[in-house]
């Protein structure tokens, strides 16, 4: 399958168009059902979703204790923002699976900003962070949004300043980062092992994955083989994250030019979002980069008479035909992948001054 991973529509040209009319029919025609699984074939479904044993980190940025604490301290640390009444969890809270719940997210003076607020679940294994790709790393996405001026508002040269005057956060730097004084490279690195850590947990659909028939619903595992057939979201949504993590255009009536906004001139990349995660995803309304669609269900309807076609619109995006039925199994099956996650708890904040 072809995805727009990072910049791949650069290079795609006719074999792209010619693999996706191969794999779904003409774009525009609905997808026919596919016959029913045989017990071979739907091991082989559950076979794509096994989850990895372990949390992978980077060389630049090991994993060690002292380095999480710290940076599970800063995330909950409204002095991060330039009015010290914003922190990263202000909109990434954990009660509401690391989102805010609401259709884009508020800036630093309460203004509404354009885009959803997304998940910060499960990023460890991300290639592209951020609704439009532009982060590669968890270490450079987790300065971005401090220092603008729209969402926290502090500059990273005055944030260095501020928790050095701390001296617990000073002992909590020396701790996680021996040697290293306390930068904004230290900083974003401690976000990021904290948010490495940040992982969904096991959901109904991976206890029936490892065999608990009784897991999951009738209507569920209808929902699995659609999910995997008719309906066409393995395309985009592959993997135990259930993300390719591609930009894609799913033609949303909306004048957000998204990853095109960064490269322009490439229309493939015109109105084009990162495909997001689908764990936990039935705690995460309202739906996509703009949070126009209120419902799980009313997602599916999208895809059945709700996007706008134009040149750009991605190859995978085609008119289902799914009746009543199908769109209740789909979403029954969506929503088993919704984990019952252990609580983060607020740590405690240095207090400036003190030890």
């Amino acid at each position: 399958m072809f995805s727009l991973h990072r910049d791949r529509p650069l290079q795609r040209g006719w074999l792209l168009l010619f693999a996706g009319l191969l794999a779904i029919g003409l774009t525009g025609l609905p997808v026919v059902a596919s016959a029913e699984p045989t017990p071979s074939d739907l091991e082989a479904m559950k076979a794509q979703y096994d989850r990895p044993k372990a949390i992978p980190h980077p060389k630049n940025n090991e994993y060690n204790a002292a380095k999480v604490a710290l940076g599970q301290q800063l995330f909950f640390d409204p002095r991060l923002s330039g009015t010290s009444t914003m922190s990263c969890a202000t909109c990434h809270n954990p009660a509401l699976s690391w989102t805010d719940g609401l259709p884009t997210n508020a800036g630093f003076r309460g203004q509404r900003l354009v885009r959803h607020t997304p998940t910060i679940l499960d990023l460890a294994w991300a290639e592209l962070l951020q609704w439009d790709g532009r982060a590669d790393s968890l270490e450079v996405q987790a300065s971005g949004p401090i220092q603008n001026p729209d969402m926290m508002n502090m500059p990273l040269p005055r944030l260095v300043v501020a928790l050095g005057e701390i001296p617990a956060y000073r002992s909590a730097f020396a701790e996680a980062f021996p040697g290293e004084p306390i930068s904004p490279s230290t900083i974003a690195k401690a976000l990021a092992a904290f948010e490495r850590v940040v992982v969904s947990g096991q959901a109904p659909f991976d206890q029936w994955l490892a065999g608990d028939e009784s897991a999951i619903s009738v209507s569920a595992k209808r929902g699995f083989v659609l999910f995997n057939t008719k309906a066409h979201c393995s395309a985009c949504h592959s993997g135990w994250r259930f993300t390719d993590d591609s930009l894609q255009d799913v033609g949303l009536k909306d004048d957000d030019l998204g990853r095109g906004q960064l490269i322009p001139g490439v229309e493939a990349l015109l109105h084009a979002f990162k495909t997001p995660s689908l764990r936990n995803i039935a705690e995460r309304a309202p739906y996509m980069h703009n949070g126009s669609i209120p419902t799980l269900t009313d997602v599916v309807r999208h895809y059945t008479n709700g996007f706008v076609r134009r040149p750009s619109l991605s190859p995978e995006i085609h008119r289902l035909t799914l009746t009543d039925p199908e769109v209740e199994d789909l979403v029954a099956f969506l929503k088993t992948l919704t984990s019952p996650d252990a609580k983060i708890a607020v740590p405690a904040l240095p207090i400036a001054g003190t030890k």
